[in-house]
């Protein structure tokens, strides 16, 4: 069989360019000063890439490069417990060999499971004989040395998944390996990585004479995670997460991607439902080795009879029926069979048959996710995703689309985040990241970084809700489940039109008046009111109240609407002047002034606007008693013209690699025409 792919690089090119275009980018962006993290680094100890919480989830075990710390879950920057720099084993000690690599530089996963550890990586010094193995002292079990098997992996992650309580399922528990491999499907000039999913049986035991001490229940299929529309392959896989939730019918697996080409930091999220997984290693069709001369395809799908029982399939209750009660028991026929087709034909497909998120110059490095409850009710899978470039994406599919919440920057030096855990259960939800460096602390929301209604509707943060009582953006609770609040506003689909005319500091009691002040308004107003008789102080100082303007919107969009406030206390002619880039604004600005019972004056400001550039705004306050200014710098983000920037300078190093290869396509070419010629 010959696959023509003539044309290959410039395809690749043209879909880049459409995923870059139109990624999502983050609506808001917390640089690394602007919101609250806890943080941990102990001097001379670097490389924090393993995070563990009690079962309790009130300490949060730390696994550093020679060294573990015992932390405050709820506060990482305090250190319960320093285990040792030195360690000693209690009882006997135990060979490494199979369970771990010689060089932490190579690829591992393990997983503990009833007490055997089953583990992903190496078994030689030189990392050339991987491995997937059972650690057991009654019954050890590893994959058959042969490249069908395993074909150079780079271990991902491993979990166990625990037969139903029905029992309706394999009966048994399964132990699922996730990696990416050099394909043995297909052969060309350059490896063909391959995204796989592998399961093993934890009841296998091995072959009585064929497979002896092997998997006797080892498959692998494709994982496949693309954009149908731009002909997109995301073929290596980054990091994998499993959500279980009692309100989910089944595990969903969550896996990041990148392609194999991917200079333009093209990433992707795909989800699988774990029925998905089980159909194609249950019942779908394996695959066998091709004999065909001259060709690209190596692996072909297998058509001729299966042996009973299935090869690679549990022992169940329908083996059992049949006398096998063990996989010591299976015929040579059936072990011969899987042993020589390890490799499922069938692919294991995302949900909806599409990513859940695609996005352009960022690389994504791991991932968890929470599943939460809106406030009308609506289930969403909030997935935190962490980047080569130190920051934290959260991300949540809305019905045909995909919203990027927010970007926080965790680690100050833009470090690749190692490693993601979450907590969701202890005082609060939280995410803990690692990195080279130290552990980061971060709630799951920053609701009230949002100043108003609009901002935070229009932030479309299942976590958060506008309430009409506190004027202020408040976290839901965690199990929300009283349904639409008349006090509480939130719409996912961003439409903010059941806030209130002003979002606004409710004010305080007495008198008032409203007014609009512009450039032509006299500078020393008349006060609205009679001045108090029983006034204590005829002259009142002049104070601004926060929240400051360096405290509100820093970071907008192109021609996005934002607000900006300004309140403060002082004598009754007390009044603000708004500034834009140094220059008195022109617009009418409204101002509310409060009669207060001592005889000062509470004024509160409020500007609407919507710019294209970036632009220093400042607000003065201004009496008899004496003045104050608060000011900030509104920055507009442009992640469109961003993108399309770089991908330009991106299609220009695309077209000079596809030139360097011309030659090389040339003779794949040959090659093709040749097979061609050949099959006529």
């Amino acid at each position: 069989m010959c696959v023509p792919v003539g044309g290959l690089l410039a395809t690749l090119a043209t879909a880049l360019g459409v995923v870059v275009a139109f990624a999502p980018a983050p609506r808001i962006t917390w640089e690394h000063r602007e919101v609250r993290l806890e943080k941990f680094h102990e001097p001379g100890i670097f490389n924090y890439s393993v995070l563990l919480l009690s079962e309790d989830k009130s300490t949060l075990y730390v696994g550093a490069r020679e060294a573990v710390f015992a932390l405050n879950a709820l506060n990482v920057s305090e250190k319960q417990h320093e285990n040792l720099t030195s360690f000693q084993f209690l009882g006997r000690s135990e060979d490494g060999k199979g369970r771990c690599p010689f060089d932490p530089a190579q690829s591992y996963t393990s997983v503990m499971v009833d007490g055997e550890l089953y583990s992903g990586t190496s078994y030689n010094f030189l990392g050339s004989e991987p491995i997937i193995s059972r650690n057991s002292s009654h019954s050890p079990l590893r994959t058959e040395y042969a490249i069908p098997w395993l074909n150079e992996p780079n271990f991902v992650f491993a979990d166990v998944i625990r037969e139903s309580p029905d029992g309706t399922d394999s009966g048994d528990d399964r132990v699922y390996f996730f990696f990416t491999e050099v394909s043995v499907e297909y052969e060309f000039v350059f490896k063909l990585m391959i995204p796989r999913v592998a399961r093993v049986c934890k009841g296998d035991q091995g072959g009585l004479r064929t497979l002896q001490k092997k998997w006797t229940s080892f498959l692998k299929a494709r994982l496949i995670c693309s954009r149908p529309d731009s002909n997109l392959v995301f073929n290596v896989l980054q990091a994998v997460f499993v959500l279980r939730a009692p309100d989910l019918k089944e595990p969903v697996f969550y896996g990041v991607f990148t392609p194999q080409l991917n200079n333009v930091g093209l990433s992707a999220v795909c989800a699988y439902n774990l029925s998905t997984a089980e159909a194609v290693f249950s019942r779908g069709k394996y695959m066998q080795s091709a004999t065909v001369e001259q060709s690209h395809t190596k692996w072909v799908r297998y058509n001729g009879a299966v042996p009973t029982p299935r090869p690679g399939a549990c022992i169940n209750r329908e083996a059992r029926a049949a006398n096998f009660s063990s996989s010591l028991g299976l015929p040579d026929k059936t072990l011969q069979f899987v042993k020589d087709h390890p490799l499922m034909d069938g692919s294991v497909t995302p949900t909806d048959n599409r990513p859940r998120l695609v996005t352009g110059n960022v690389n994504y490095t791991q991932i968890v996710v929470d599943r939460t409850r809106a406030l009308d009710g609506t289930v969403y899978d909030v997935m935190f995703i962490g980047t080569d470039r130190g920051a934290l994406h959260k991300a949540v599919s809305l019905e045909n689309d995909a919203h990027i919440i927010e970007e926080t920057q965790l680690f100050r030096d833009f470090e690749p985040v190692q490693t993601l855990l979450l907590n969701s259960e202890k005082g609060g939800r939280l995410v803990y990241a690692g990195s080279s460096s130290g552990v980061v602390q971060a709630p799951v929301a920053f609701c009230g970084k949002h100043g108003t209604c609009e901002d935070c509707v229009l932030a479309r943060d299942p976590y958060c809700a506008w309430s009409r009582v506190a004027a202020a953006c408040v976290a839901l609770p965690p199990h929300q489940t009283d349904g639409p609040s008349r006090t509480l506003i939130q719409e996912m689909s961003g439409d903010a039109s059941a806030c209130p005319a002003s979002s606004l500091p409710f004010p305080p009691p007495g008198s008032s008046s409203l007014s609009c002040r512009g450039p032509g308004s006299s500078s020393s107003p008349r006060s609205p009111w009679p001045a108090s008789a029983s006034r204590p102080d005829r002259s009142p100082r002049v104070a601004l109240l926060p929240p400051f303007l360096s405290d509100q919107a820093q970071h907008v969009h192109a021609l996005g609407t934002f607000h900006l406030f300004c309140q403060a206390t002082g004598p009754a002619d007390v009044h603000f002047v708004w500034e834009k880039n140094g220059r008195e604004l022109e617009m009418c600005v409204p101002m509310q002034t409060h009669a207060l019972p001592d005889g000062r004056a509470h004024v509160l400001s409020w500007l609407r606007d919507a710019i294209r550039e970036s632009a220093e705004y400042r607000c003065s306050v201004l009496s008899s008693a004496g003045n104050g200014t608060s000011k900030v710098r509104v920055t507009v983000v442009r992640h469109e013209a961003t993108h399309q920037e770089q991908w330009t300078r991106e299609l220009a190093a695309w077209k000079a690699v596809a030139g360097e290869h011309d030659r090389m396509m040339h003779s794949w070419r040959k090659a093709w025409e040749s097979c061609d010629k050949g099959a006529l």
